[in-house]
């Protein structure tokens, strides 16, 4: 039976030493939330930050804008972000309602503020080898896979799914780690036949139950990044009751990545403002 990369437990860990590290820090990190409409999931996801910034002594500062915003209303917010010497870390809260440009929201962002990793500038330092801010999910499964003391270097690693803010990054942070990687997605010819090659699979496709049993190769450590719903139920990519039959690790859902998600946006907010506090070059 294969071990659970319980990311719940590392998550509080790791938070339980950022909340030391600030407090000896002296410093007051700020993150500022950006929210548009009123998804109830993407409310619950801010929500869940916030509680987070308490824990760790983070302050924490939501905006909130009419489903109907336009483009140019919600880079005024950015911009009003961008310029409080108060914020240190500054969240979009994605997905953003279909009339306004994400992209340019998203470059908007001051660089040094894109505590997420989705800037454009942050995605070339990490495609380049040299990372500032990588976006919180992929950062947060290294870290997990890591933690449980799980060797990247030399293996074969399969990412399913190209998305910019999982699968691309999560491919270019396996490849700086030494892994060689695959990226797979829906174009892919023989999906099983590459799926099966991998000693540590991603998935981020965003569909229940994609990933079963025979398309995972006896040994291999799976990291399940979906979400999704399913008979009343939160399930991920993965078919976790007959996967974790043959893997040596598997992630649950919920209470694998997302949980590692919020804990490494608290560490980058905290990076941000150690960094700015220093006045040291990136």
């Amino acid at each position: 039976m294969a071990t659970i990369l319980d990311g719940k437990k590392i998550a509080d860990m790791r938070m339980e030493v950022l909340k030391e590290e600030i407090e000896d820090s002296g410093l007051y990190p700020r993150l500022a939330t950006l929210i548009v409409g009123s998804d109830p999931a993407s409310q619950m996801y801010v929500r869940m930050k916030h509680r987070a910034c308490e824990k760790t002594g983070i302050g924490s500062v939501g905006m909130e804008l009419a489903a109907d915003a336009t483009t140019a209303q919600v880079l005024r917010t950015v911009i009003q972000l961008n310029n409080d010497t108060d914020i240190n870390g500054i969240l979009i809260q994605l997905p953003l309602p279909h009339q306004v440009d994400a992209a340019c929201v998203i470059a908007a962002v001051s660089p040094e503020k894109d505590v997420d990793g989705f800037h454009p500038f942050n995605l070339g330092l990490l495609f380049s080898g040299r990372p500032r801010f990588s976006p919180c999910t992929p950062k947060g499964i290294m870290t997990l896979l890591s933690e449980y003391k799980i060797e990247v270097a030399g293996a074969r690693a399969v990412v399913v799914g190209r998305s910019i803010d999982v699968g691309r990054p999560m491919a270019a942070l396996l490849t700086n780690a030494d892994a060689t990687v695959t990226i797979c997605h829906s174009k892919t010819k023989d999906l099983t036949g590459e799926l099966r090659q991998a000693d540590i699979l991603v998935s981020a496709v965003g569909k229940a139950h994609y990933i079963t049993r025979e398309m995972v190769r006896p040994g291999a450590v799976v990291v399940d990044v979906g979400i999704n719903q399913l008979n009343g139920r939160l399930v991920g990519d993965v078919d976790f009751e007959q996967v974790q039959q043959v893997a040596s690790a598997i992630t649950p859902v919920p209470g694998g990545v997302g949980p590692m998600t919020i804990a490494t946006l608290m560490e980058n907010t905290f990076r941000a403002a150690d960094v700015r506090s220093c006045d040291t070059a990136w």
